[in-house]
């Protein structure tokens, strides 16, 4: 779904006619019947694909698949400690792994990347001053609401300004935690930030840099040239950039890439273990299911093995839907070729026509509609993953050569 909030973030979605949304369109709240590789149907429809964020295809590998049952079979189905009681021995070894994989200091797994920003967040900036990126996810700004709640200061600057940081860092109040927050790869856009000048600024305040690298993990990794684009390894926005861990914490999940319910924390051993009695999740939330422990160890095994293949081939499809994206004259954001890829819609009150064309035409997309998002980004995101077809790749190239069409683009 779309992440970036209207231009009234804390009324949200409340003032909706939700009913009138959901039944607009039948890309909202559907029942997916039946799944066999990226084509899904929907009733008597089969569609192929673009709105899952399984980037790496790791949902249906095989190997991956096959590492449930064993693991079940050791741990059961769901060990309900939480973690601050005890954790299956499956948790550190996974922390250990990806910690090298990141290259980061130390790491802390917990459930899901909400519950890490609604309790990380505050613990970190405690009542300083928060200092949020105007497009940061939505699930970003909730965990700063929960922190001013609890006696921090919150401002907000437009998206990529460093500017307009600098100047909110320099009128911040000294002595108290200052926490800049903002996107890796952005959710809509798929464009990362200029992370070493923001890492630069925060550094020079003494800030740190909190950043959410939730569609970036697994697909964006170290050393990226002209010839690998997405970098090696799928180690995420810090090493794509060329950054240290120094004055930076990174929060990443498994539920993209991976595709398994778990996400992270990366971050210096001290802090980690302060979040150990700081941090509810861990206190006191049930572990994720041990399927989801064991398809991530699975594939940070495939990843090890056959990811930077499987990366080069999702950027070989992603290339060719950009390529008819600009063919046929619709526009994009996205500026990084990395496999999300905003179309906004030239009329905003068509957006529901376009869901029916494309719904009709067999794909299936992510719509953002107003008040989901802000009407400037009122449009549909694809996402390619390397599981998607090549045929399905033409099907959708079709289908976008019909839309410019039929609907023109902005």
């Amino acid at each position: 779904m779309p992440s970036q909030l209207t231009e009234t973030p804390p009324r949200g979605a409340g003032a909706l006619d939700v009913g009138a949304l959901l039944g607009a369109t039948p890309l909202y709240d559907a029942v997916i019947d039946e799944l066999h590789g990226r084509r899904i149907r929907i009733g008597d429809r089969w569609l192929a694909d673009f709105a899952s964020c399984n980037y790496l295809g790791f949902d249906l590998d095989p190997e991956i698949m096959d590492a449930i049952a064993p693991a079940v079979r050791a741990w059961g189905t769901h060990p309900s400690w939480s973690r601050m009681l005890g954790s299956p021995r499956l948790y550190p070894d996974l922390e250990e792994e990806l910690t090298d994989l990141l290259g980061a200091p130390d790491s802390l797994l917990l459930p899901n990347i909400s519950l890490i920003h609604v309790s990380v967040i505050p613990a970190l900036v405690r009542s300083g001053s928060l200092f949020l990126d105007s497009q940061a996810h939505r699930t970003i700004y909730d965990g700063c609401v929960m922190a001013r709640a609890r006696g921090a200061s919150l401002h907000r600057f437009p998206s990529g300004d460093l500017e307009a940081l600098r100047r909110l860092l320099t009128a911040a109040p000294t002595g108290t935690p200052r926490v800049v927050c903002m996107d890796g790869v952005n959710s809509m856009t798929g464009n990362a930030p200029d992370l070493p000048a923001a890492a630069a600024l925060a550094r020079e305040f003494g800030a740190l840099l909190y950043v959410d690298d939730a569609h970036g993990f697994g697909v964006i990794g170290e050393q990226p040239d002209a010839s690998t684009p997405y970098g090696w390894r799928g180690n995420s926005v810090v090493r794509h950039a060329g950054e240290s861990y120094d004055g930076i914490v990174l929060v990443g999940g498994f539920s993209k890439a991976y595709s398994s319910l778990l996400a992270f924390v990366a971050l210096p051993t001290a802090v980690k273990n302060e979040l150990k009695v700081a941090a509810a999740p861990y206190l006191y939330s049930g572990p994720s299911p041990v399927a989801s422990l064991a398809t991530v160890q699975a594939g940070f095994r495939v990843n090890a093995a056959r990811g930077d293949q499987l990366r080069a081939d999702l950027h070989r499809k992603t290339a060719r839907v950009l390529a008819c994206i600009d063919e046929v004259g619709l526009t994009t954001p996205n500026r990084s070729g990395l496999p999300i890829i905003e179309i906004p819609i030239a009329e905003t009150d068509d957006v529901q026509a376009v869901g029916r064309y494309l719904f009709d035409a067999g794909i299936y997309v992510t719509l953002a509609a107003y008040p989901l998002v802000p009407r400037s980004q009122v449009g549909f995101r694809i996402q390619v993953t390397a599981a998607n077809s090549d045929e399905e790749i033409t099907e959708l190239c079709d289908t976008l050569r019909g839309l410019a069409v039929a609907f023109g683009g902005r």
